[in-house]
């Protein structure tokens, strides 16, 4: 939610204008729909700079996208994000995405990460795990600038195909092994 925005609704409830829970509902309803349409505009983003994304799409039984992940560090970094999950035409959920890591790194960047379902029991994973490790089940091929022009039957035969991309496209060797996917309730 706009920072602007907040500042006026507490300021409502503090003055007494608002009670309280619905202020709450309604920062929490803001901020699942700016999750959602920041997920939209991201969706669309990569299906633009990438048919096999775009072919995947309408075979996926779930996709979950996070538009914004930052990753920021010096020695000791960090990432996170906030994601939408899309079943059909639905939001079906928000997830946070999470990791920490150790070593040579400086700076702030951001890219965004597309996960597609290609099966419900990956799909039934996420949805029961109380935060899902990348790098362990279910199964994930992380496609980038790297690989070639059509998805083989190996990458295909994967739980889930995962794209990341930037401000210049596909990446290339950017994992999130060891990242954390938990879900979330969008919350003021």
């Amino acid at each position: 939610m706009h920072p602007h925005r907040r500042t006026i609704l507490r300021s409502l409830v503090l003055a007494g204008a608002l009670p309280a829970a619905e202020i709450r509902a309604a920062l929490a309803a803001t901020e699942a729909s700016e999750i959602a349409r920041d997920s939209s505009a991201a969706l669309a983003r990569l299906y633009s700079i990438d048919r096999r994304a775009s072919a995947l799409g309408p075979r996926a039984v779930g996709v979950l996208i996070f538009p914004k992940i930052v990753k920021a560090g010096f020695i000791f970094g960090a990432q996170g994000g906030k994601g939408a999950l899309a079943v059909g035409r639905r939001w079906r959920g928000y997830y946070t995405i999470a990791a920490a890591s150790f070593g040579l790194q400086a700076g702030v960047e951001w890219f965004s990460y597309v996960l597609f379902f290609m099966d419900r029991s990956a799909l039934r994973y996420l949805a029961r795990s109380e935060g899902w490790a990348l790098g362990t089940d279910p199964n994930v091929a992380v496609i980038d600038r790297g690989v070639g022009a059509s998805l083989s039957s190996t990458t295909l035969a994967k739980q889930v195909i995962a794209f990341p991309f930037g401000q210049n496209g596909l990446m290339a060797d950017l994992s999130l092994e060891g990242s954390k996917i938990t879900a979330f309730h969008p919350d003021p």
